[in-house]
Order: structure tokens, then C-alpha cells, then sequence
């Protein structure tokens, strides 16, 4: 018989995981405590944007026509107790407020409200960020309160989604980790991704901890590849030298590569930052602090980045005041392919700006509506065309495609003055300055 998989927490994460799920052919059944989420999935909708996502819903949400059905959702804890052989945990793992650690309120809450509806055998499979050593106490919990006992298991499934390609993520992933302590768990989770295996995705076989630390791990990694070259950004700013080239001609190396070397005003959203700095946290709690100290560096480094995108601004408009000053922003979200401003580093410095005197307006193809959220004071336009109209200097802070394919010409005729500042070191200089512009970007020559 076919396992029945449960996934509870349906936002960006459990949202695309019960999705892939339904596509690999599992009947599955999504839980979150917010029935208005709920209500949305069932109509075939999504709580955030990314691409592919909807489509894959419509193909299986129950009751939307020509659907295959095999996906439901829930906010009963019993019905998913009793349906489910796999039940993954898909719930947020935040920040703590005002603390480095994350916040495991979410996780241990819906660790709690499944275990005593787990009566027969069930496997329960976490793919949050956790800090090392959570799968232990989790495990733990299981066995104490579900009825079950030990025939409930918990096993480690890491979580490794790209926003802006989650669906392949999850449909075709690079790796697939499992951290287990039974051949019955890993047998079960071989069984539930037999389609990616069978493509020849390697499946990685952990104890817990190894498993815990792989995200973070990676993550941490990443920053520091982002961060080094920023740093050469700044040397090459002070040297005049140009940190494209320098990129280009590092990234040649096997060792090195090419991926994540582009010099800009740093990395944001909802994973990353919170990640290197609950790895840091969870490090000091462990002995460990020494450990990783160069990622209070990486931070700082990747803080400090928009700080200097502000000064370049200044500069660019004659190094005195915003006041009184047009400034088009293109970009709101952290990366391109998503609605996701969380810790956004283009709409940090479209508000630093604008709390200095800036006229700011920004565009952004997909995350207008969450941007007006969080600064609802900043100026907001429909196109790349309109946020530029009389602006003194153009910022280019989210590298997406629509900006990179944008006419110079016609935004130069619509621009108070020709002056672009790329963030993302995206565009073509060559392009832009034939076209009159004065363009400028992070740890490249002037001229």
C-alpha cells in the first residue's frame, strides 16, 4: 500500500513540499493553524510567490476541476494523526526577537499538538532549521507522549530550497540528506523520494546532528563566499581595481568557481541572516563560540554593504543632503524570482534614504504589496519607466530580468538625470553609458 504523507505547516516551505509530494504521486494531507492559509491552498492559491508553485497546486488540490485529488489540507491534528505514515514538519524556525538564537516555539508546538494522535507505527520527518541538538530533544518528546511510543520515530530531512526555484528544488534536488537511527526510517525515506533517486540524486545517510548541521553549514558557507568577494569590492574601491575581473578571473579556478562571486550590496532574506547568526548562537551554547567568529565578520561585512550603497548615492548626487532629492529604486525584494522582502537589502536602502530626506519610489515586478507593508511611507510606482520619472539617480538593487532587459534610452528620457547606480553589478556598463548614462557600480572603475 502507497504511504499516506502528512505535512504540517503550509507556508513557503510545507506550501511546495506538499505540492512536490502530490506530484511524486503520494496522497497527502497539509495541516496549518491559520484557517484563512488553508482556505487559500484549497482554492488552488499561494500565501507568497513563486514560480511554478500555483500551477503545481492546481494540478492536485482536491476539488479543483481536472485535478488529480491528491491533495488536501487540514487544521485538524487528529485527522493527520490518523492519515498520515510520514508526517513532515514544515514550520517556521524565526529570529528570536532582540537574541542571535532562533526561535523554536513553532517546532516544538507542532511536535506537541501531533504527538498524541500518533497511535500505530509513524514516522516523523523534520525539515526545519534547527540548532544542532534539537532532533535528540525532539525524539525524546516523541517517545515519552505518543501513544505509540517507540514505534514513533523521528528522522532529519533538511531542507535545501532556493526561493525562486523551489519547485525544481523539491522535485529535482541536488542532494537529498536524511539524518536517521533506524534502517526502518531510512527504508521509508528512500521510499518517498524514489523518484528523485531514482534520477540519481545522491541520498546522504547521517546520524541527527550532522543532519541539523548541514543547512546551517551550508548556508554559513554561501555568506562567506558573498561576503569575500564584497570585500574585495572594497579593496578593489581603494585601489582602483575591478572587482567584476577579479571575479571573473578567481572564479576560473576549479577550487573556487565562478557561483555567487558577484560583488553588490549584500544577502538578505528569510534564511540566511538568521541562519549564520543562530549557527553562531547555538555555537557559544556548546563550547564552541571560537569556532565560528568569522561569521560576526561575514555579517558585518554583508551589513555594512548597504551603508556604502547609501554613501555611493550621496556621492553620486554631489555628497551633501537627500533632501529635495528624486531617487528611483529598482527592486524591493532580496533576490530576484520571489515577493520576499524580509531583511531585504534593496529595501533597506531605499528606507535608509528616504529617512535621510530622500523623494524615494520604488518598483519591483513581484513585491510591490509586502514592500508597502513593511515601508509604507516610501513612494511606490507601476513600472521601471514611471519609479524613474524626474529622478535625480537610478539604484539597481534586485538583479531582475525586466531590469536587466530595460531600454536605456527610454529611462534616460524619463529620468531627470542620466546617473545609474548598480547594486547587483547586473547590467552592462558598455550598454548604459553608450546610452549617456553615468554608470557606477560597487568595486568597478569609474570611467
Amino acid at each position: 500500500m502507497s504511504l499516506k504523507i502528512t505535512v504540517i505547516g503550509t507556508g513557503y516551505l510545507g506550501a511546495t513540499h506538499a505540492a512536490a509530494m502530490a506530484e511524486l504521486g503520494f496522497e497527502v494531507l497539509g495541516l496549518d493553524v491559520v484557517p484563512e492559509k488553508i482556505a487559500m491552498l484549497e482554492r488552488g492559491e499561494t500565501p507568497m510567490y513563486e514560480p511554478g508553485l500555483e500551477e503545481l497546486l492546481r494540478r492536485h488540490v482536491a476539488g479543483i476541476e481536472g485535478s488529480t485529488g491528491r491533495l488536501r489540507f487540514t487544521t485538524d491534528w487528529a485527522e493527520v494523526g490518523a492519515f498520515g505514515d510520514v508526517h513532515f514538519v514544515c514550520v517556521n524556525t524565526p529570529q528570536k526577537h532582540g537574541e542571535y538564537a532562533c526561535d523554536m516555539s513553532y517546532v516544538d508546538s507542532a511536535v506537541a499538538s501531533l504527538a498524541p494522535h500518533l497511535r500505530g507505527p509513524a514516522l516523523v520527518v523534520g525539515k526545519s532549521t534547527v540548532p544542532v541538538g534539537s532532533a535528540d530533544r525532539l525524539a525524546a518528546y516523541l517517545a515519552e507522549h505518543a501513544p505509540a511510543g517507540g514505534d514513533a520515530e523521528l528522522a532529519w530531512n533538511p531542507e535545501f530550497l532556493r526561493e525562486g526555484f523551489a519547485v525544481q528544488d523539491t522535485l529535482h534536488p541536488d542532494r537529498i540528506v536524511v539524518g536517521v537511527r533506524s534502517e526502518r526510517a531510512e527504508k521509508l525515506l528512500r521510499e518517498v523520494y524514489a523518484g528523485p533517486l531514482g534520477e540519481g540524486t545522491p541520498f546522504v545517510v547521517t546520524d541527527f546532528p550532522t543532519a541539523e548541521l548541514v543547512k546551517t553549514a551550508a548556508n554559513s558557507f554561501l555568506a562567506t563566499k558573498i561576503s569575500f568577494i564584497n570585500a574585495m569590492a572594497e579593496v578593489c574601491e581603494a585601489a582602483g581595481g575591478d572587482v567584476a575581473k577579479l571575479a571573473e578571473a578567481i572564479g576560473h579556478d576549479d577550487r573556487i568557481g565562478r557561483k555567487f562571486l558577484r560583488a553588490g550590496i549584500g544577502f538578505g532574506g528569510g534564511c540566511l541572516p538568521k541562519d549564520i547568526r543562530a549557527f553562531m548562537a547555538r555555537a557559544g551554547e556548546l563550547g564552541a563560540d571560537q569556532a565560528l567568529t568569522f561569521l560576526r565578520e561575514i555579517d558585518s561585512i554583508n551589513m555594512r554593504r548597504r551603508g556604502q550603497m547609501v554613501e555611493m548615492t550621496r556621492e553620486a548626487l554631489g555628497g551633501g543632503s537627500f533632501l529635495g532629492k528624486r531617487v528611483a529604486v529598482l527592486g524591493a525584494t532580496f533576490k530576484p524570482d520571489s515577493d520576499d522582502v524580509r531583511d531585504s537589502p534593496a529595501l533597506n536602502v531605499a528606507g535608509q534614504i528616504h529617512l535621510q530626506g530622500g523623494q524615494v519610489t520604488v518598483y519591483d515586478p513581484k513585491g510591490m504589496d509586502n514592500a508597502r507593508k513593511v515601508f509604507p511611507t516610501l513612494g511606490y510606482a507601476g513600472s521601471a519607466l514611471e519609479a524613474a520619472r524626474s529622478a535625480d539617480v537610478v539604484l539597481h538593487l534586485t538583479e531582475w530580468r525586466e531590469f536587466r532587459e530595460l531600454d536605456p534610452v527610454a529611462l534616460g528620457e524619463a529620468a531627470a538625470a542620466r546617473v545609474i547606480l548598480d547594486g547587483r553589478n547586473a547590467l552592462d556598463p558598455e550598454l548604459w553609458r553608450r546610452a549617456g548614462w553615468t554608470y557606477r557600480a560597487m568595486g568597478r572603475p569609474k570611467a
